[in-house]
């Protein structure tokens, strides 16, 4: 347990060093502003810097908080009565045009749950168009006793299929799946139900990951573990536990109570607000039930995280509208709005704001500040260093490298998977940021990217096809860090070229995990 403490600690410090670090580079900005234009550019950045202190700061509290939640549920758990009827449940599992065997082999297991087969009914919602996999998968549920339900439009969705089996199943319960959520643990529903003697817990949210694969598809992996093992828990204690979207149960008449899915690209996100506004409970459980599918490559990597900030960005939209509403806002505490708004803001903070500081940078690097005027004479000279905040710039960047690979290597014990993760979020820093921009400017959800993964494409075509922004970005920004350079300004140029390196990654992920 001290250790566990120790490593929240570390975090706190990390997320706390950065945060001041990037203060300290601001006010010495504006310090060192001469005009107008300096000014712009100075508190430009500190804006920036109270953005990310504030993120920062949220992240670091979670990851403190993260720590007292086992105690939280194991004093639930121990004052759990055995329930004296089992109640019916439904297992839908949502698939569309989904490998076909990957599919059988899920709902195959997932038969394996121990629980009173009069008390249990299976459903396969297929939204398939392809017409193979449509018959493959009806008579695999015909053999394995599913009701197979097919609709002949995707209208809202997997949201769309849920709800629509919401109209005619009986069961008082619903547990979900993925297509490939390989089930290791059959007491899923035998654990859970006894959690739902309280009349107000809407739905139970299990731990989610995936199997072990590749070292890209296991550092993948954990982009999901931190969030399930720090966000999640401080969520939970605040009542606002995200539903995840599979590996989860939920209460039907709660569901009901509260419309169905919000009919959305990331409808779990919009189920657990709506329930949470509806004055309904959730929790989360630490425990993983099932493994899915690792995500093996980079577009399928870059799918998820479209799927993701597009959901994410209408979610911040529809949270904001119905803030406004003083009925609900009586409802949520500052805690749960903070939540909220962080969520919604999450993969939009990362890319976005990665983004805007690059761009600042470049201003700042060819202004008149005296970041300007750091030369390879000065870099060496230990009064330049140690009495010029300047410094603090360097020291911002560095744990910013630092935190990730920190973080990565206590918890889970690889440096290397760190550093991939800090690469990550520069590579798909511009793919988040168009689904955000198409989200805000409501275009069809739809990825916008050339989508050929054809295995007849030449690798090289195929990544350059997928990160021309990318590319272009890198290129303007090493021939500005090359002249930086060229004019005697070391530590600007070098700043600039890190970051064109950064950003070419997309190109070495799309050719290296195509």
């Amino acid at each position: 347990m001290e250790k566990e403490l120790a490593g929240r600690l570390l975090a706190v410090v990390l997320f706390g060093a950065l945060t001041a670090l990037g203060f300290g580079f601001s006010i010495y900005l504006i310090i060192n502003a001469t005009n107008a234009y300096t000014y712009l550019l100075a508190f430009s950045y500190l804006v920036l810097s109270i953005v990310a202190g504030l993120f920062n700061t949220f992240t670091a509290y979670s990851y403190y908080r993260s720590y007292f939640y086992d105690i939280y549920i194991n004093g639930i758990t121990e004052n759990l009565k055995p329930i004296m009827r089992l109640p019916t449940v439904a297992v839908a599992v949502a698939t569309y045009n989904e490998d076909p065997d990957t599919v059988v082999r899920t709902i195959s297991k997932l038969k394996d749950l121990d629980y009173p087969k009069d008390r249990i009914k299976f459903y396969m919602l297929d939204d398939s168009t392809d017409r193979e996999k449509i018959q493959h998968v009806r008579n695999a549920c015909r053999k394995l006793g599913y009701k197979y339900i097919h609709r002949i439009n995707r209208v809202g969705f997997k949201a769309g299929a849920l709800n629509n089996l919401m109209k005619s199943m009986k069961e008082e319960f619903i547990a979900v799946f993925d297509y490939d959520e390989y089930l290791t643990n059959a007491m899923f529903l035998k654990d859970l139900l006894p959690y739902f003697q309280d009349e107000k817990l809407a739905y139970i949210q299990t731990e989610k990951r995936y199997k072990k694969g590749t070292f890209f598809s296991d550092t993948v992996d954990l982009f999901d573990a931190f969030f399930f093992k720090f966000i999640q828990p401080s969520r939970a204690l605040n009542n606002t536990a995200i539903f995840a979207g599979s590996c989860g149960l939920i209460r039907s008449a709660n569901l009901r109570a509260v419309g169905g899915f919000p009919e959305y690209v990331i409808e779990d996100t919009f189920f657990s607000f709506e329930s949470d506004i509806h004055g309904f409970k959730s929790l989360y459980i630490p425990k993983v039930y099932a493994y899915g599918e690792p995500i093996s490559t980079f577009t399928e990597l870059v799918k998820q995280q479209w799927r993701y900030n597009y959901g994410d960005t209408q979610f911040l939209g529809y949270f904001m509208k119905k803030s406004r509403n003083k009925n609900i806002a009586k409802r949520t505490s500052l805690l749960s709005n903070i939540d909220y708004m962080t969520h919604g803001f999450g993969l939009n903070y990362i890319s976005v704001m990665l983004v805007l500081f690059t761009l600042v940078s470049i201003m700042i690097v060819f202004s008149q500040l005296p970041i300007a005027h750091l030369t390879v004479q000065n870099l060496f000279s230990a009064g330049y260093l140690t009495f010029d905040l300047e410094i603090l710039g360097i020291g911002a960047l560095l744990v910013s490298i630092l935190a990730p690979i920190i973080l990565t290597k206590t918890y889970f014990g690889s440096f290397s998977k760190g550093f991939m993760i800090f690469i990550l979020n520069f590579s798909l820093a511009f793919i988040r940021a168009k689904a955000a921009f198409a989200a805000i400017f409501r275009k069809k959800y739809k990825i916008v990217w050339n989508r050929n993964n054809s295995i007849k494409s030449h690798r090289f075509i195929y990544a350059i096809r997928n990160s021309v922004t990318e590319i272009a970005f890198s290129a303007f920004l090493l021939i500005l860090g090359g002249f930086a350079v060229g004019i005697n300004n070391l530590y600007g140029g070098m700043w600039l070229l890190w970051y064109g390196v950064l950003y070419v990654s997309t190109l070495f992920m799309f050719y290296k995990y195509k």
